[in-house]
């Protein structure tokens, strides 16, 4: 097994921490994570798949972990969990920090904004633009610069970002 698979024990280990840091600052901001109006902090952890393609499935797991325990019921767990994982895959394929920061915010605008909008009984386009703006918050003003952060660490020691 290659040593930066995404099977290889190190990956694993990796995605294993994103999915606990992602579903453990989900339920410590509980009250700003969940709802029409949201900004979910962990979602700056979906910028990382742009230098960190181990983190997809963590992302995903940690979502799924985090919704399930929000109280949103099935569409949540399974339409939420299922955004984030899209949004992550694309983020990966991202030319630069900038657009990699795109995807979470366009897909959940989109996907989270629909759902929530029937359980809600709220207009799509106001739950749409709520759950947005929560997603440009954590992405680009979080996500953005933890990946930066990330990149110059890497520069200086050469290292992986996960090390």
């Amino acid at each position: 097994m290659k040593e930066n698979s995404l099977f290889s024990v190190r990956s694993l280990a990796v995605s294993g921490l994103v999915a606990a840091v992602y579903a453990v600052v989900t339920l410590l901001f509980a009250p700003i994570s969940y709802g029409q109006i949201q900004v979910r902090i962990s979602e700056a952890l979906t910028v990382l798949p742009y230098i960190m393609p181990q983190a997809v499935p963590g992302l995903f797991i940690g979502c799924f972990i985090a919704n399930f325990i929000g109280g949103f019921g099935v569409l949540d767990v399974i339409l939420g969990s299922s955004a984030t994982l899209i949004a992550a895959l694309l983020t990966a394929r991202m030319p630069n920090v900038y657009l990699a920061a795109l995807p979470p915010v366009v897909v959940n605008m989109a996907v989270v904004g629909g759902y929530l909008s029937v359980i809600m009984d709220v207009p799509f386009l106001a739950c749409a633009m709520y759950v947005g703006l929560g997603q440009v918050a954590a992405c680009y003003f979080l996500g953005v610069p933890l990946v930066l952060l990330l990149e110059r660490r890497m520069k200086k020691g050469g290292n992986d970002p996960a090390l």
